[in-house]
């Protein structure tokens, strides 16, 4: 018997899960919350990997001990990281400073002027800006830089010693050629001369890059010898636990941030730079939409809402409230906006009238603000090709059935709510299996699709409501911008 643990280290939390190979079924789950580094300068999002590695140590051990006599069948484990965080360590291996996040937009200066640099759009949330941020604010720490590391290679290095990267994740650096899956010279080069000897090695998707290390295993109380698969970021390992590994698929995310991809046999460049041109960890493409502001802007109405203002009340009670929300529009950018490109931008609320102010309203509001912004980028990700004929909705909005129809309207086609939402964790667990030899991720599919929880249709009347909707969205976000 075999069983495939995998970690998903999130900006919110590390969640992790068990699979049983054999039964295809997930037998053990446990998570651990954590957040940012308070204090910090408007624009700043940064987090110590210490923290994660906490995170770590408590999820594994309580899956361990969930698990009982079953642990010592645990015989491999893959990563999921949070994508383009910038984890600098000196010659020793310590980490120089905290990282900085993919929601850190204090280096939209170093992006703006990167991409002038190498003539293609460099978004600020990329881990390139971040290195030219280093070098330009902490030159001290800059000096001692000697190995640039994502935030799931740095975890893949605490639990084997071996620094390396994959074509997933580093695809997401800003100095990465997807078209083909190498380190790109020219980018690095307008950072800093010596940046190329700092990042690590290549690994193919398909093989393990060794084995936890037998003080880090006793630390965490697995078994030795347990094999570690090359992981990858969060968006390439949900599109594995999604079933994303063949063209039709579209996923969408609902989580901090909103991601949407598909994958495709071909490398999708956009020469706007809004569609990230990722590679994922299966050999193939990622093209994918992210923008920074999704479930937060939700929790920031709640939050301030009297009781009853549980999510499940305000959602009912949004439900009553008419689509479009009598003219009032929720332009959703709390944290700035990746896409469309506006990383000084700030929220803001139009067409408030009487009665606007309920909760309810600014509730269904938020729901339709973040899905019309998530409609604008996917237009761009149809000019380019990428067919929309259905989608699968996992992360923790995917829960809300609200959302779920609102996405269905505002996109023209169904969505379905997967049954499994942690497809970060599924997917990393499901890679390594596969590295393993114990099944392919064509063998685990039914644990990645699962039963559909429910689904949504489009109702004609409301995607021709929507549409004159995201007109008047497209309009109020351009004064967004606070610059």
């Amino acid at each position: 018997m075999t069983i495939a643990l995998g970690l998903d280290v999130g900006t919110q939390g590390t969640k992790g899960l068990a699979l049983d190979v054999e039964s295809r079924k997930i037998v053990a789950r446990a998570s651990r919350a954590y957040g940012l580094i308070e204090g910090l300068p408007a624009g700043s999002a940064e987090q110590h990997p210490d923290t994660w590695w906490r995170a770590i140590v408590e999820v594994v051990r309580a899956l361990v001990r969930d698990l009982g006599p079953r642990a010592g069948e645990i015989r491999c484990l893959g990563v999921s990281g949070q994508q383009h965080g910038f984890v600098p360590l000196d010659a020793a291996g310590a980490v120089i400073r905290p990282a900085k996040l993919w929601c850190d937009t204090s280096t939209a200066d170093e992006a703006r002027e990167l991409s002038q640099r190498v003539g293609r759009a460099i978004p600020a949330g990329f881990t390139a800006s971040k290195i030219l941020w280093l070098k330009r604010h902490e030159p001290a720490n800059f000096a001692r830089l000697r190995t640039v590391l994502l935030p799931h290679d740095w975890v893949n290095w605490k639990l084997t010693g071996r620094a390396c990267m994959e074509a997933g994740d580093a695809s997401g650096t800003g100095f990465f050629d997807v078209r083909a899956r190498k380190f790109d010279a020219r980018a690095m080069d307008a950072i800093d001369a010596r940046l190329a000897a700092c990042v690590p090695e290549l690994v193919a998707p398909d093989a393990p890059i060794g084995t936890v290390r037998d003080d880090v295993a006793s630390s965490l109380s697995l078994p030795r010898g347990v094999l570690v698969a090359p992981g990858g970021g969060d968006n390439m390992m949900s599109a594995i636990g999604a079933g994303a590994t063949r063209p039709g698929v579209f996923v969408i995310s609902l989580g901090t941030s909103a991601t949407a991809f598909t994958y495709s046999a071909t490398p999708i460049v956009d020469p706007e730079g809004l569609i990230a041109s990722f590679c994922d960890s299966t050999g193939g493409w990622l093209p994918l939409l992210c923008t920074m502001n999704a479930t937060g802007v939700l929790e920031e109405v709640r939050s301030h809402a009297a009781p009853p203002n549980d999510h499940a009340s305000l959602t009912a009670r949004a439900a009553l409230v008419e689509p479009g929300c009598g003219g009032v529009l929720f332009v959703p950018y709390l944290s700035g906006e990746r896409v469309p490109d506006l990383p000084h931008a700030t929220g803001m609320i139009v067409g408030l009238r009487h009665g606007s102010l309920d909760p309810a309203v600014l509730y269904r509001a938020a729901i339709e603000g973040v899905s019309l912004n998530l409609a604008w980028g996917i237009e761009r990700m149809r000019a380019l090709g990428i067919a929309v004929d259905s989608v699968r909705l996992v992360g923790g909005g995917a829960r809300n059935p609200l959302w779920r129809q609102v996405l269905a309207d505002v996109l023209d086609a169904p969505v379905t709510a997967l049954a499994e939402t942690e497809t970060g964790a599924l997917g990393a667990a499901m890679q390594a299996a596969s590295t393993a030899g114990s099944a392919t991720v064509g063998d685990l599919q039914p644990v990645a699709v699962g039963e559909a929880t429910s689904g949504a249709r489009p109702d004609a009347e409301r995607v021709r409501a929507y549409r004159i909707a995201l007109d008047a969205f497209r309009r109020a976000a351009r004064s967004a911008d606070a610059r």
